[in-house]
């Protein structure tokens, strides 16, 4: 082989041939320039692995392109020669980064042997989401063990300035869990080496949480246009009413509707909860729903007089409590009734799972304690309920009362006994 010390000046004047050619470095061993027919370049390096010796074969390891000049070329080479002195093969490294999995692999083997197994098939949906619109299109086509920590830094930034709307700091922290989740299992099922999670210190974005809860005067202005959906109907707008028929421009609402309505607010369940209920998991003698599948899994729900009284006016027919087209299959969702009476009742700002909130906080207003909340509520995690702490107003205000009162009277030179007696 041609050798040659490996200077600006004389890599400048070295050719192509008909053949590759390698020309090597005369001060350091193994390392070279790889000159291609066409003329492309590249830095490389030979090396005996292991122990060395001639009874070991060399193997090579590109170092870079024509792009590097010849000294950084000599520094990385040196660099690696320093590595393979204890025990470092950098070409069966590149080996197995190149046949190691991708993202998007490692993502259908943890949705297939992982979440669609063990978790609801509304998780595994929403897990899908995650994957197909935010995670794949930025790492699917990276290498698993290729991915750095500052790759998934600026992908979770995009994310959540995302222009087009799709993106959102809630997102991206939701996404950059999933992430994480899959490749902590990655490592545990040996996809990938242990340990190796690039999404591990990477700071969540802080959320706003979302906290509206209906007031006196807005829940009476929802029970009147309820009444009105399922009486008189409600009117069209003006849109609308160019294409409804002639003489009807109001619509009635299915009992069904309101009466959903009324359990979300009159039960503090979730609205999986009230369009999946079957009248089975309804014990009216008791009172009582028995949810055999609820987010937090088995549930019983204690039901109010109220509630009851909701579940008591409404048609049976078929499987379900709120009926749909199909008498074998729940109700997809409230979107557009919902869409329809909260702009009737002035609360366009208000969604459906804030009636569950509402529900809390009522009781919370009342004095009644977060674990009977949490309980009423079936939450898993008594710290879910604390969102609702600073709604328990009376006892502390009626603590603040007493203290105060008492200090006042002390600034006005009265005495108060330690039974609590004024002199």
């Amino acid at each position: 082989m041609p050798t040659t010390k490996l200077t600006r000046r004389n890599v400048s004047g070295l050719l192509p041939a008909a053949k590759p050619v390698t020309f090597f470095d005369t001060d350091l061993r193994g390392f070279g320039l790889r000159i291609m027919p066409s003329g492309a370049r590249s830095w490389i390096l030979e090396y005996r692995p292991g122990a060395g010796g001639r009874g070991v074969a060399k193997k090579r390891v590109k170092i870079g392109g024509e792009e590097m000049t010849p000294e950084a070329a000599r520094d990385a080479a040196a660099d690696i020669l320093a590595g393979i002195r204890k025990g470092a093969d950098p070409a069966a490294e590149r080996r197995t980064e190149r046949a190691a999995e991708t993202i998007d692999e490692i993502a259908a083997a943890y949705m297939a042997r992982h979440i669609e197994t063990k978790r609801k098939a509304s998780t595994a949906g929403y897990y899908r989401i995650l994957l197909n619109t935010h995670i794949s299109p930025a790492l699917g086509s990276k290498r698993a063990v290729l991915v750095t920590r500052a790759d998934v830094e600026r992908w979770h930034s995009k994310l959540a300035t995302r222009p087009d709307g799709k993106g959102g700091k809630t997102t991206a922290n939701r996404a950059l869990t999933l992430l994480s989740a899959m490749f902590n299992w990655a490592g545990t099922a040996g996809l990938i080496p242990d340990g190796t999670n690039p999404c591990s210190k990477i700071e969540k974005f802080a959320e706003q949480a979302k906290e509206r809860f209906l007031t006196q005067e807005e829940l009476a202005r929802l029970g009147a246009a309820l009444q009105e959906a399922e009486t008189v109907g409600l009117p069209h707008a003006p849109s609308e009413s160019k294409h409804a028929p002639k003489g009807k421009n109001r619509t009635i609402f299915s009992p069904h509707v309101t009466g959903a309505i009324r359990l979300l607010m009159l039960s503090g369940c979730r609205l999986r909860e009230v369009l999946h209920l079957r009248w089975s998991e309804y014990d009216a003698q008791r009172g009582v729903l028995f949810l055999p599948d609820s987010k937090t899994g088995k549930k019983t729900v204690v039901l109010s007089a109220a509630a009851q009284e909701v579940l008591s006016a409404l048609p049976r027919v078929g499987t379900y409590v709120i009926a749909s087209n199909d008498p074998d299959r729940p109700r997809h969702d409230l979107k557009k009734p919902w869409a329809a009476l909260s702009k009737h009742a002035g609360l366009e700002d208000v969604r459906l799972h804030d009636l569950r909130h509402t529900f809390a906080s009522v009781g919370a207003a009342a004095g009644m304690s977060l674990p009977v909340i949490g309980g009423l509520l079936g939450h898993a995690d008594a710290g879910t309920t604390l969102r609702y702490a600073h709604l328990q107003t009376d006892p502390v205000r009626a603590a603040a009362d007493v203290i105060a009162g008492r200090i006042s009277e002390a600034m006005n030179g009265k005495r108060t006994e330690p039974g609590g007696t004024v002199r």
